[in-house]
């Protein structure tokens, strides 16, 4: 059995993350969610499946509080289950992905759905599963998580239109996907080498038995938790103190994004395919 890390060229984000999709577990039912989350508070589930928890009025201290216990509910999972996949001969050296990348990104797509649920976001899932649309939409949040310069700006100004009182509407020229295409595109191509660089470092601690192992559970807790904060961060801030201001200066940004990556017209036109519907009218 061939026991060497695959090389960046191996690994594609777009099959990380659609494989970490299949994974039981990680698309999240919003209504089911919600109905667990907030069992035991005194809140109206209807209105809160109806119209988000923010409409709902849902205090933000609460909202703050069950963002938490979440985040750290999943970060201390993520910790557990890298500990198994750290240790060599294990799922890591059988599955196509390995499988420590591959339960960090169900992971992180998991809590991305939940703490998007939180804050106002709509279902996700159509007809049962998560499509290209909801592939697109969960790759800005993991833009946010990973630090990728200008995925805030993104993350906010969509969830700011799912709360009361903060902005409107949305200008016609950003429910245009080719308005949001650089954004993505460029989302995905930090994402990745993030992945390519991250997928090298791990690949030390296979040569490490059990050691091995310990070492990668706490790299993904001390991973996980910070990128799990931002984004909560971020979306707390759309919810709650997103002003005009800075909603144009956000579209500005987006608006505005160096868009140099040069790739081939095919592929360019398959990537904007995906993302057909992402912002259009309903």
């Amino acid at each position: 059995m061939n026991h060497e890390v695959k090389s960046g060229k191996d690994l594609s984000l777009d099959k990380i993350i659609t494989t970490a999709l299949q994974i039981p577990g990680v698309p999240v039912d919003r209504k089911k969610f919600l109905t667990e989350v907030f069992a035991g508070e005194n809140v109206v589930l209807q209105d809160i499946f109806d119209y988000g928890p923010v409409q709902a009025n849902v205090p933000k201290k609460m909202l703050t509080q069950l963002a938490g216990k979440q985040i750290l509910k999943r970060t201390s999972q993520s910790s557990a289950a890298s500990f198994v996949a750290g240790i060599p001969g294990g799922l890591a050296m059988a599955a196509m992905v390995p499988a420590d990348i591959l339960q960090f990104f169900g992971m992180a797509l998991r809590l991305a759905q939940e703490l998007s649920y939180l804050y106002g976001a709509k279902d996700l899932q159509k007809n049962g599963f998560i499509d290209e649309e909801g592939k697109s939409r969960l790759l800005l949040y993991c833009g946010v998580m990973f630090e990728v310069p200008d995925a805030a700006a993104g993350v906010r100004v969509i969830a700011s239109q799912a709360t009361k009182g903060v902005v409107k509407a949305l200008p016609q020229k950003a429910l245009s996907k080719t308005f949001w295409y650089p954004m993505i595109w460029q989302i995905g191509k930090v994402m990745g080498a993030k992945v390519t660089k991250s997928t090298v470092a791990k690949g030390i601690t296979k040569i490490i038995p059990v050691i091995g192992g310990v070492i990668a559970g706490g790299m993904n807790f001390a991973s996980m938790l910070p990128m799990a904060n931002r984004l909560q961060g971020v979306l707390d801030k759309a919810c709650f103190s997103y002003t005009d201001e800075e909603f144009r200066r956000d579209l500005d940004t987006i608006e505005h994004m160096n868009f140099t990556v040069e790739i081939e017209h095919t592929e360019e036109q398959v990537i904007k395919e995906k993302l057909a519907g992402m912002f259009k009218r309903k």
